[in-house]
């Protein structure tokens, strides 16, 4: 069996005093799409912040295609070929989407990232909006080009926080398009969704959250059977 994408075991973090995490484990195989599903206030965000070293006291183990990366600070766990798109996005706002664009350096030795051509071959509107800057681009435009910035470096490891969140139903569903496109090329994401309609077709595995601890995990083919326990859990 070849190495995961991603190996995290029983991780426990904290922010200051307070334990937010409690013995989490989760798997996620090379070139797989996996949705981590939960109520606001579950861990689902914690999660990710902590695979990329940005919570307090972190313990336990977490692998980034066999390397151990707790102990890393976060610009090594990032050279490991791992994407971070927060849910605040981070554009510079007094920069056009171009620029924005231009920004980010390779992370990855070995995997060249998505050149600008190829961004806007998957991202038309923001090819039409580049000269624009960070703070006129609309909400689905600043999503877009924050997704569009990590592809820029090469990792191939994307860990996706609530992109479609608030956004209008047609850039919903450019994003369903964008991550269908990346698994096909081999990519392999972790999404955080509160939008279970938007994760439920794209994703193969499902980890459901709950006080910061793992309590469902299940494949997308079990997904028919597991919704008494998803309306339960999420009320979905």
């Amino acid at each position: 069996m070849s190495t995961p994408a991603l190996e995290i075991t029983n991780l426990h973090a904290w922010y200051g005093e307070s334990h937010i995490l409690h013995d989490v484990n989760l798997r996620v195989n090379q070139g797989e799409v996996v949705t981590i599903l939960g109520r606001n206030g579950a861990g689902r965000t914690t999660t990710m912040r902590a695979i990329m070293g940005l919570t307090g006291a972190r313990t336990g183990s977490i692998k980034i295609n066999g390397v151990e990366a707790i102990k890393l600070p976060t610009h090594k766990i990032a050279h490991l070929g791992v994407g971070y798109c927060p849910e605040e996005r981070g554009i510079f706002a007094s920069l056009s989407a171009e620029e924005n664009l231009l920004l980010p350096p390779s992370v990855s030795a070995t995997e060249k990232g998505m050149s600008i051509a190829e961004i806007y071959r998957m991202f038309p509107n923001l090819e039409e909006r580049k000269s624009s800057q960070g703070t006129r681009l609309s909400g689905g435009e600043q999503q877009m080009l924050a997704v569009a910035r990590i592809l820029r470096t090469g990792a191939k490891l994307l860990l996706l926080d609530e992109i479609s969140e608030g956004l209008a139903p047609v850039i919903v569903q450019a994003l369903a398009r964008m991550i269908m496109t990346l698994r096909a090329d081999g990519y392999t994401i972790v999404m955080v969704e509160q939008n279970f309609r938007f994760a439920a077709p794209l994703a193969d595995r499902f980890y459901v959250m709950e006080h910061g601890q793992i309590v469902e995990t299940f494949a997308a083919s079990e997904l028919t059977a597991k919704m008494p326990v998803l309306n339960e859990l999420l009320g979905v």
